[in-house]
């Protein structure tokens, strides 16, 4: 893992700024938009077809990575993206307050979200051209946490903004100001980092002569992926490590919002969103932090093993909580601390290893197809831990889910990697 070249910027002044920028549409267009349709009066049945639809660029956008990395500097992607999205903000905006406001809203959210997918391998890839090694791992955290702080914003501040808006006006209104509220800050984003993000020497696209040929370097992006050393194995990480997150993240607010008589913890939606919203993210946070700070002390290889048993605690603590079903909310919230913390400092090696296969000279485009296996690892067990939970129940539901852990143990056992990875070096700067 050679050190690249990159100019001196500070990555204190762009790194939190880049992943706030990245969180926020993936929000909007995931989660706030659910929202803004049911209070605009639109049916659960068509949000949930029409905003389905909308995850789609996420999911594909593996099939287009290459042509990030063969075309144009990844800072210069980012850039218009950002612009893009603004764009698709304003046009959301002025369209909510019109007659056919669900259908053009949708188009709008499709662009937005096509244009954050590429933003994503634009950004993840830069972030890779911009650090040295150890500034990876130092500020693996730092961009976990403030993408998580973009969807929190998304989810809970604007969320409520609209609901004080909607108090002194209609609901269109409401929403179609928060909009164009969010269509200056992306402008604000689109000017600050054209301004402040560095030029990294090696951020250059890989086609760079008439002679070179695009359709033989997109298939070959592929070929080179799936043919490194212990595909394999590596693939097989990427959708094992994450099981029990995947399912617990679909059943444990059921969970918590149940009544006691059908095993559930019966909290109220201010209590849930307490928990999850600050005492979780809080915890979440520090979890992330420290993980990269120490991955970037000792290397990843170091603290893989306890990152693993760490992103597997949480399956014990709904174990505790649907056993003992405690009537202390200080209780409760302290369990969900730990589970949050858990999953901040274990999801630190999973980010880590991504960047850790994909060094090389195609290493933006291989970066989106490890996401792209990371987003089928959450999605295959999120589409039968419902069912599962309904069949066993919530006490058998959660020892399922620590069982599940046993094949990732095998997995991390024969995983290679370099031990100096991620540690510090004389020449690595914060």
């Amino acid at each position: 893992m050679s050190k690249e070249k990159t100019d001196s910027r500070n990555p204190w002044t762009w790194v939190a700024t880049l992943y706030y920028a990245e969180g926020i549409p993936y929000a909007l267009v995931m989660l706030v938009s659910v929202i803004m349709y049911k209070s605009l009066g639109i049916s659960n049945a068509r949000i949930g077809v029409y905003t389905g639809i909308l995850y789609l660029p996420w999911v594909i956008k593996p099939l287009w990575s290459p042509v990030i990395d063969m075309f144009k500097k990844k800072r210069s992607w980012i850039i218009l993206m950002q612009f893009i999205v603004a764009l698709g903000l304003l046009g959301v905006s002025l369209s909510i307050p019109s007659p056919n406001y669900f259908m053009l809203t949708l188009i709008f959210f499709f662009l937005m979200a096509f244009s954050s997918a590429t933003h994503d391998i634009a950004a993840d890839g830069f972030y890779m051209f911009g650090l040295d090694v150890h500034q990876q791992a130092y500020f693996t955290g730092i961009r976990s946490t403030f993408y998580r702080l973009a969807i929190i914003t998304s989810q809970g501040l604007l969320v409520i903004i609209a609901g004080q808006l909607e108090k002194s006006g209609t609901v269109p209104h409401a929403w179609a100001t928060v909009f164009f509220i969010l269509t200056i800050l992306f402008f604000l984003f689109f000017v600050y980092h054209y301004f402040i993000l560095p030029r990294p020497d090696n951020d250059k696209p890989i086609i760079n002569s008439d002679t070179d040929k695009p359709l033989k370097n997109f298939f070959k992006t592929f070929v080179l992926f799936f043919k490194k050393d212990k595909i394999g194995l590596i693939i097989a990480f990427l959708l094992i490590y994450r099981m029990g997150e995947a399912q617990l993240i679909t059943i444990a607010v059921p969970f918590l919002k149940d009544p006691g008589t059908i095993g559930g913890l019966g909290l109220t939606d201010m209590q849930i969103g307490f928990v999850y919203g600050t005492v979780g993210v809080i915890a979440l946070s520090i979890g992330g932090i420290i993980g990269g700070l120490l991955a970037s002390r000792n290397g990843l290889k170091f603290w893989l093993w306890p990152m693993f048993i760490a992103i597997n605690i949480p399956a014990l603590v709904y174990i505790f909580l649907s056993f003992t079903h405690p009537s202390s909310f200080y209780i409760i919230s302290s369990m969900v601390a730990i589970e949050q913390f858990c999953y901040g400092f274990g999801f630190t090696a999973y980010m880590l290893y991504m960047i850790y296969i994909v060094a090389g000279e195609y290493k933006t485009s291989h970066y989106a197809i490890a996401t792209g296996f990371m987003a089928l690892s959450m999605m295959i067990p999120r589409l039968f831990s419902g069912e599962l939970q309904e069949l066993l129940g919530y006490k058998n539901f959660f020892v399922w889910v620590l069982i599940t852990m046993i094949p990732g143990i095998f997995i991390v056992k024969h995983l290679s990697i370099d031990p100096e990875f991620g540690k510090k070096n004389e020449n690595s700067k914060n």
